[in-house]
């Protein structure tokens, strides 16, 4: 590998950052103390900020020589709301928050970087670091956007990264096109006429109308998406009912759908519609439907995507560039890349056998309770920042 040898050198002080982080998670629009720590850290290296972007986001400005051109490079700084199972000496202080995505992680390399390119500033043109806040459904991105990001801050590509479990160590993941699918969520209310589960000739049952319905969405990807076009619908809450001798009078369901394009996901959310209130009126019945549209899918551009595995190549060799092979998951850089060119990579986090003793007993999967971030990839990532910055912003 070619890593940066002044990055390397700093790595133990960026990983206890990281660790501090970890051990202080915050939450989607309330990560003001992770904030604190980033501003004083760019700060502290001479990088000018801008805060407040999204509520509590961060933008450190690194500007060298006379050109315009410019590149945004973007790390997530919220945790979830999940309780962490790992006891180590860094394991989260908050009941109820911990950092099991790795946002911790790519906030820590993203700074890494920026220590270094600071010094160096080996490069013609601007890098704009951008600390977002709310990734885990809050939609940050987004609200970074509507608030003047990229008015403000004018760039012409911009790129993520996240770590990837399972990958190992080293091992970098790009390609063109959807790597990340849109989130969509739905709700439909079935409304019948409750009455005595003995006698349910005079009841209206919005319960077997339920089963008939979950059974029938399936239908939708088999039978209406096309083939080659990905699509999921998944059903995962259906509520009704107090009694066991008791029909209800509604019967809820709710669930997700996931797409690779905005035309399969117009498809899905018209016949989901259709075969909703159909189904519903078909044994007597109405329903409400509804469908919130959360993240759009994560496209890469083929130039940046190209761009980017030149850069992990010469970092890394071309033998460990692999494909990203596209998962259902979703990712709100998804709102960036609908703005601005750019790409969206993944890094291989390991198995899991860098943690320390007290880790929880389950793998080390993203928003799994015993998850940890590898800090070897601290000088990893952070090199493949400054590389991809230097030979964007090439004099």
């Amino acid at each position: 590998m070619n890593l940066i040898d002044p990055i390397v050198s700093a790595a133990a002080e960026i990983a206890a950052i990281r660790r501090d982080l970890h051990a202080h998670p915050e939450l989607c629009f309330q990560e003001q103390r992770t904030a604190d720590v980033v501003a004083a850290k760019l700060t502290e290296w001479g990088i000018p900020i801008h805060r407040g972007l999204g509520t509590t986001g961060v933008v450190g400005i690194l500007k060298a020589g006379t050109s315009d051109k410019a590149i945004g490079l973007r790390a997530d700084m919220d945790a979830l709301p999940m309780q962490e199972f790992n006891t180590f000496a860094h394991a989260s202080v908050h009941p109820g928050k911990m950092h099991a995505c790795g946002h911790d992680g790519h906030t820590a390399m993203l700074l890494a970087a920026a220590k270094h390119m600071a010094t160096e500033r080996n490069f013609d043109g601007t890098v704009y670091l951008i600390f977002q806040p709310a990734e885990e459904g809050g939609g940050g991105a987004r609200e970074m956007i509507k608030e003047g990001l990229f008015e403000q801050f004018p760039m012409q590509a911009v790129f993520g990264l996240h770590n990837w479990p399972g990958a190992a160590v080293g091992q970098f993941a790009v390609s063109a096109g959807p790597v990340m699918a849109s989130s969509n969520e739905f709700k439909i209310t079935i409304h019948g006429k409750g009455g005595h589960a003995a006698m349910p000739h005079f009841a209206q049952d919005p319960v077997a109308v339920a089963a008939s319905m979950v059974q029938a969405f399936q239908n939708i990807i088999s039978r209406n998406v096309k083939p080659i076009d990905a699509g999921v619908i998944s059903v995962t809450m259906i509520h009704a009912g107090e009694a066991t001798n008791v029909i209800p009078d509604s019967c809820e369901l709710q669930g997700t759908v996931r797409t690779f394009s905005i035309p399969v996901l117009d498809l899905i959310e018209q016949r989901m519609r259709v075969v909703a209130e159909h189904t519903a009126a078909a044994f007597g019945l109405t329903c409400t439907f509804e469908f919130v549209r959360n993240y759009p899918p994560t496209i890469n551009t083929a130039f940046e995507a190209d761009f980017a595995r030149g850069v992990m190549a010469e970092l890394v060799g071309p033998e460990r560039v692999s494909a990203q092979e596209p998962t259902m998951g979703a990712e709100d850089f998804s709102y960036m890349l609908l703005e601005k060119p750019g790409c969206y990579v993944f890094l291989g986090n390991g198995d899991g056998a860098h943690r320390e003793m007290g880790h929880g007993g389950g793998p080390c999967m993203l928003h799994n309770p015993s998850y940890d971030f590898n800090d070897d990839l601290i000088p990893l990532g952070a090199s493949y920042w400054v590389r991809l910055a230097e030979r964007w912003l090439k004099p």
